[in-house]
């Protein structure tokens, strides 16, 4: 297995509260996003008693049972977020293909469009749009939540263990597993490409020819590079001699905003050999890889 690149290239973005914010998501949030969110929301509203209601309607049971609460903590747990308030009650949000959040200052702007959820604390107010999940739960439903989620390389008490368990039997291919949220959780379409090229190995190789040693580097390249997505708000996975600047080539313009190896390159020459980059269909998802930097 090749050896991990270790030195990842873009900008460092930090949050600003001083005006209406919003964080801009990839076709599908992928579980850097949600930690983000996560610490975002902790340090708007952390210790406050929270207004919550639902200008659309359709959380407005669930707003009820929150509304006048005191926010204690936020987690995010692979593509899952949890808002934990007093009284034992947790708030989770999964924003599936079309959620958004977006926040600011007062004074609190009228709802526009289908507000899920809003919050309105002392310094800052916050909207939900369109998420796939947004409801209101005890701790034994949150847990056995988490319990069907496998490892989420952004969390500390992870167990890639558990999820090698599961890939070292399997005989499906690598990318089918590694976008498995129940084996390993928050992992998307561009991390489970760009991870795969990085390890040098082909996205259709059996899980169970994925030994221990590959698959403990694989785990800690993945882990390195979501922690850099948090860090900067967008996903680069290209080693330093690789960016724009090095390769004197244009930068990548596209939605989800990093540098990358083979995600929505088909057809375009491998930053590493030249070779033109494949593109096909697996798991209902499209994988883009180089057959000659990944042969096996």
């Amino acid at each position: 297995m090749r050896q991990p690149f270790l030195n990842i290239s873009g900008p460092n973005q930090r949050f600003s509260s001083r005006q209406k914010y919003r964080i801009a998501l990839p076709l599908v949030p992928e579980g850097h996003t949600i930690h983000r969110l996560a610490a975002r929301h902790l340090e708007l509203f952390a210790g406050e008693k929270i207004g919550v209601d639902s200008p659309q309607g359709r959380f407005a049971a669930g707003a009820g049972l929150v509304d006048g609460r005191v926010l204690l903590d936020t987690e995010a747990y692979g593509k899952h977020l949890f808002h934990h308030y007093d009284g034992a009650l947790s708030v989770h949000v999964h924003l599936g293909l079309y959620g958004k959040f977006a926040d600011g200052e007062p004074a609190v702007p009228e709802p526009v469009g289908q507000v899920r959820m809003r919050l309105i604390g002392a310094r800052h107010w916050l909207e939900l749009r369109g998420p796939t999940a947004c409801e209101v739960l005890d701790p034994l439903q949150a847990q056995r939540l988490r319990d069907r989620l496998g490892a989420d390389p952004l969390r500390d008490d992870a167990d890639p263990a558990s999820a090698f368990r599961r890939i070292s039997t399997s005989t499906k291919p690598i990318f089918a597993l590694l976008m498995d949220q129940s084996i390993v959780a928050g992992c998307g379409l561009i991390y489970a490409n760009e991870v795969l090229f990085r390890a040098g190995l082909a996205p259709t190789t059996p899980g169970r020819l994925i030994g221990a040693e590959g698959w403990d580097e694989l785990w800690a390249d993945l882990r390195a590079l979501m922690k850099e997505g948090v860090l900067r708000g967008r996903i680069d996975t290209v080693h330093t001699e690789h960016t724009p600047e090095a390769m004197r080539r244009a930068p990548r313009v596209d939605r989800h905003g990093g540098e990358v190896y083979v995600y929505r390159r088909p057809g375009q020459p491998c930053l590493v050999c030249g070779t033109a980059i494949s593109r096909g269909p697996l798991a209902g998802r499209n994988l883009y890889w180089c057959p000659a930097c990944q042969k096996g």
